[in-house]
């Protein structure tokens, strides 16, 4: 069953949602100055989301050490590949329309940065040796040239208590990883038990690039 009395217009859309007030609405800035580099440099996660040329969507957590995520001028940046699932949704979202948002992260903070723009994948050795933390480069990175940044206001953050452990749900309320990827995956030999195994190794041994 579908869902009824859609809103098929911004004009009807505005209709119930006034128009922003001028300072969200003049928040948006064409570079990253020194807020939005002082931000990226304490920001431990990003979520990075991009669209297919068929419209397939992807929003993908990434994270890392604090500043795990480059900005190389005012208006560049540079993520690395850090080892995944291999699906590749995200790079091929990147290679088929590049264009991405990125949304950082800092715990404890109830705002949010946004920054959009037109990203690559580079194999360039000058970006790659920014991440070489561990004795081994990533074998690409993602570099954005940026469009747009803006802080985003903290009320969704706030909203949900977040950052608060009390309102946390208890760990016996939601399914285990393994469980759950027992049942999504449901082929023959991934058990729970097998899927804890792969999961224990997999976290253990497979966090950077080898």
């Amino acid at each position: 069953m579908g869902f009824e009395h859609r809103i098929e217009s911004v004009e009807e859309l505005r209709t119930l949602i006034a128009p922003p007030e001028p300072p969200a609405a003049h928040k948006d800035v064409d570079r990253l100055d020194v807020h939005c580099r002082t931000f990226i440099a304490n920001a431990p996660f990003v979520v990075l989301a991009s669209a297919g040329a068929d419209g397939t969507l992807d929003a993908s957590p990434r994270g890392g050490a604090p500043g795990f995520v480059r900005v190389l001028d005012d208006k560049r940046l540079a993520m690395p590949d850090y080892p995944g699932n291999r699906r590749l949704d995200s790079w091929s979202n990147v290679l088929a329309t590049k264009h991405v948002q990125l949304i950082f992260f800092i715990p404890g903070v109830l705002e949010t940065l946004r920054v959009s723009g037109r990203a690559c994948l580079t194999r360039d050795p000058a970006v790659l040796a920014l991440f070489d933390e561990r004795g081994k480069p990533p074998k690409l990175a993602l570099g954005v040239d940026v469009d747009v940044a803006f802080l985003q206001c903290g009320k969704s953050l706030k909203r949900s208590a977040l950052w608060d452990p009390a309102s946390w749900p208890a760990r016996e309320v939601v399914p285990t990883a393994a469980r759950i990827f027992a049942d999504h995956i449901a082929l023959p030999g991934i058990t729970e038990e097998a899927a804890v195994e792969h999961l224990t190794h997999d976290y253990q041994d497979n966090l950077w690039p080898r």
